[in-house]
């Protein structure tokens, strides 16, 4: 992808993804939810698709999942502001139902049209380090076969040769109750706690 790079800089990028309709999620959007955070950021949150909420105010993770992830991301002592946040696709992937829409997994072909911005953020921003938000982007970064499950909680070499890790989508987090919310959570805190302890690596590397 490197070598067939004819952009400048990451918000060439930006501007030509806005009028992005590569795959059918563009009849259906409000808003292309391109990604945002520091055109260096060292590390990078790559979650599934954009809901209803960031569909409307085209930003990545500003409804319910959002401010669950501002917190735990607080509580293992990450700062927002410092890491480019994104999604996979970045058109709300949506289902009818009862009437209504409801938000869905990405599918495998809207994942590969959307592949491009993914290629051009990485070559642009250029991330130590890929924290992936569910099944879809680790599938899609990591490996078709990875399992949050049985692969969280360490790094893997993920595309390019980054280090990459996945760990639960807040969204599915919240459906939770009881003691299986608790120990979810508990899992998703200790893999952010890691990506800071990776991060405070690197820059005293530096």
């Amino acid at each position: 992808m490197a070598d067939t790079i004819h952009w400048n800089n990451i918000e060439e990028v930006r501007a030509e993804a806005l009028v992005c309709c590569r795959c059918d999620l563009c009849y259906g959007r409000t808003h292309v939810v391109f990604g945002e955070g520091p055109s260096d950021a060292r590390a990078m949150i790559v979650g599934e698709g954009p809901g209803r909420e960031e569909d409307e105010a085209a930003r990545p993770f500003v409804g319910k999942a959002g401010k669950y992830l501002d917190r735990l991301l607080e509580e293992a002592g990450l700062d927002r502001e410092t890491l480019w946040v994104t999604n996979i696709v970045r058109c709300r992937p949506t289902r009818r139902e009862d009437d209504k829409l409801r938000n869905r997994a990405p599918r495998t072909t809207e994942i590969r049209a959307c592949d491009i911005w993914t290629s051009a953020t990485y070559h642009f921003v250029n991330p130590d380090l890929v924290m992936c938000l569910g099944a879809a982007p680790a599938q899609a970064l990591i490996s078709k076969d990875f399992r949050i499950g049985e692969g969280r909680g360490r790094w893997h070499e993920g595309r390019e040769g980054r280090l990459t890790t996945a760990t639960y989508h807040p969204a599915y987090v919240l459906r939770l109750r009881g003691e299986d919310r608790r120990s979810i959570e508990e899992q998703m805190l200790a893999d952010f706690a890691m990506m800071r302890s990776e991060l405070e690596k690197l820059r005293m590397a530096a």
